[in-house]
């Protein structure tokens, strides 16, 4: 049987697709699933970065997708929590050095053997898109309560075709939408027309954590890794919902979460 194997992708730069990418690896890493993340940003990759990697890496999704290694020699394992691992993208490669065919043909190999196959799309709608969409089941589409965030995940989500497509909103300021200066998650749903997997608040802890090669799932103490959590769950079809923000209770009932996983 077969993993399920899921795209992260939004269209739109610097909405959090990397970030969502490792700390939704690392959540579902630590329910029990084998889970293998994907880099395809082909020339660009982050992704080991954000998960402290980088200094590990040997082979890459090109090296692999060009059969001069074998998923295990480019597969790097996160030592800090068991079943997860990296496939790193290429850094010297231009997004043309994959094709479609052969970034599915990763994509499904990798399936065969984990839970969850976790692809971090490139932004934009062009090459390195169509190959990270190109192996996937479903997809998950990071967004941020902005107008321009807001259409072009709606041109991506024309784009995924008959896949299914859940919503994670990025970004959220309680405040702002308390005054109307901001759309609420609630708008951004109805809007594309597309279910609401997670909601992640504007918070310094990301960038905090993100710098350091740290992803704050890893710590179930910190305030957003239950958010995370639960969007894992939801993901492998636990029927939960997802944590409303408001500004005032959204702490405590994160607390209230934190000690009742422990």
């Amino acid at each position: 049987m077969r993993g399920n194997i899921f795209v992260i992708t939004s269209g739109k730069g610097g909405v959090g697709k990397t970030t969502t990418t490792a700390n939704l690896g690392v959540a579902l890493a630590r329910l029990g699933k084998q889970v293998a993340l994907v880099d395809a940003d082909i020339g660009l990759r982050n992704l080991d970065l954000v998960l402290g990697l980088e200094k590990r890496i040997v082979y890459d999704v090109v090296d692999l997708a060009e059969g001069r290694c074998q998923p295990r020699q480019a597969l790097i394992k996160d030592k800090r929590i068991n079943g997860l691992f990296l496939m790193p993208a290429a850094q010297t490669k231009d997004k043309e050095s994959v094709s479609e065919t052969q970034m599915a043909r990763v994509a499904h190999s990798l399936g065969a053997d984990f839970d969850v196959v976790l692809i971090d799309c490139p932004a934009g709608i062009e090459h390195g898109f169509r190959n990270a969409v190109a192996g996937a089941d479903e997809a998950i589409v990071v967004t941020m309560p902005e107008v321009s965030a807001i259409r072009d995940a709606d041109r991506v989500i024309g784009m995924l075709g008959s896949r299914r497509a859940r919503l994670v909103v990025n970004r959220v300021r309680p405040d702002m939408v308390r005054t109307g200066d901001m759309l609420s998650v609630d708008d951004v749903a109805e809007i594309l027309g597309r279910e609401v997997l997670g909601v992640v608040p504007d918070d310094e802890e990301i960038i905090d954590t993100t710098n350091r090669g740290q992803p704050v799932s890893l710590d179930p103490s910190r305030r957003l890794s239950a958010m995370y959590a639960i969007m894992a769950r939801r993901l492998m079809g636990e029927d939960i919902k997802p944590l409303e923000i408001d500004a005032d209770g959204l702490w405590t009932k994160l607390r209230r979460i934190m000690v009742g996983q422990r």
